[in-house]
């Protein structure tokens, strides 16, 4: 009897027909994900034109006002933005002035973000973004919505355990 992938061949059919369904893009999560993804950032996308935010950048803003002087270290990992994207976006945000980056006092090597007193008037501005965009969310029932994060943080770390 054949092997393939330790499979005999007399069964590959049957295994062949299970790897089909397997492969159907409807019965992937993760592209159920990326589309969810999409479709949040997009009703972002008017939410944020009137404060001349796109959806990276509203990310950044919301760590720093949670956190605000920072090391870019500290930034990357509470945003989980890459630090090739993060230096574009803390670029594009300095130059709108709301933030600033600068050498950390301590040591030379590592640059600090802190927010401006433009981006902590943003902040004020912003404060409707959440509820507006929660209200465009009316199929989930709050407990669902927790349930939800809760699922999705297990999904993170479960992903993420080993990098």
């Amino acid at each position: 009897m054949l092997w393939v992938q330790s499979i005999p061949i007399k069964s590959l059919s049957r295994y062949t027909q299970d790897m089909s369904e397997d492969l159907k893009l409807k019965n992937q999560l993760c592209h159920r994900l990326y589309k969810a993804s999409n479709a949040i950032v997009r009703a972002y996308r008017p939410l944020l034109a009137p404060l001349g935010l796109t959806y990276p950048q509203y990310v950044v803003l919301m760590s720093l006002w949670e956190h605000d002087d920072v090391a870019i270290q500290d930034l990357i990992e509470h945003t989980q933005i890459d630090g090739g994207s993060l230096t574009q976006i803390l670029a594009k945000l300095q130059q709108k002035d709301w933030l600033i980056v600068q050498r950390d006092a301590e040591d030379a090597r590592k640059r600090r973000v802190q927010l401006t007193a433009a981006g902590h008037v943003l902040k004020q501005e912003a404060q409707q973004v959440p509820e507006r965009m929660i209200c465009q969310v009316q199929g989930l029932s709050l407990q669902e919505s927790y349930q939800l994060a809760r699922l999705l943080d297990r999904l993170t770390e479960d992903l993420t355990t080993g990098d």
